[in-house]
């Protein structure tokens, strides 16, 4: 919705800011790259969004490098994404990610043509750099293995 949004530290509510754009104003082609926060609640209640999936499935279809850390790869089990994929995740979706047919391993980042995922804050440095690199590299061959 327009106007601000509370965010939150955890579940404990922090600073209001400002909406930038909605999601049904967004379009995923007027941005090159994509970062899912994690945390439990967000990308819970964004993965019951069908904005909010069918924005982050037409990243993945323009082949955008995306960045998912933590709870964030509910997205990628929702939007189809996570099947025949090689990513790592907070543990307790390791079996979502396997009933979608991603293979889930316990790594601090796995890059997997142009999806970087990470399990937790604990591998942020990790994650931060190899998103760098893989945004570095923009548009990906999603034929390539």
């Amino acid at each position: 919705h327009d106007g601000t949004i509370q965010g939150f530290d955890h579940l404990t509510p922090a600073d209001e800011l400002p909406v930038d754009a909605t999601l049904d104003g967004a379009d995923a082609g007027t941005f090159d790259t994509l970062v899912l926060p994690g945390g439990v609640a967000n990308p819970d209640q964004l993965r019951m969004t069908p904005e909010a999936v069918d924005f982050v499935r037409a990243f993945w279809d323009a082949g955008k490098p995306m960045g998912v850390i933590c709870h964030a790869p509910w997205l990628l089990v929702e939007s189809g994404i996570a099947a025949g994929r090689t990513l790592t995740s907070w543990p307790s979706l390791r079996t979502d990610i396997t009933n979608a047919g991603g293979e889930w391993v316990d790594r601090e980042v796995v890059v997997d043509r142009g999806l970087v995922t990470s399990r937790k804050p604990d591998d942020l440095p990790a994650f931060c750099s190899a998103i760098v690199e893989t945004f570095a590299a923009g548009r990906l061959d999603r034929r390539a293995a």
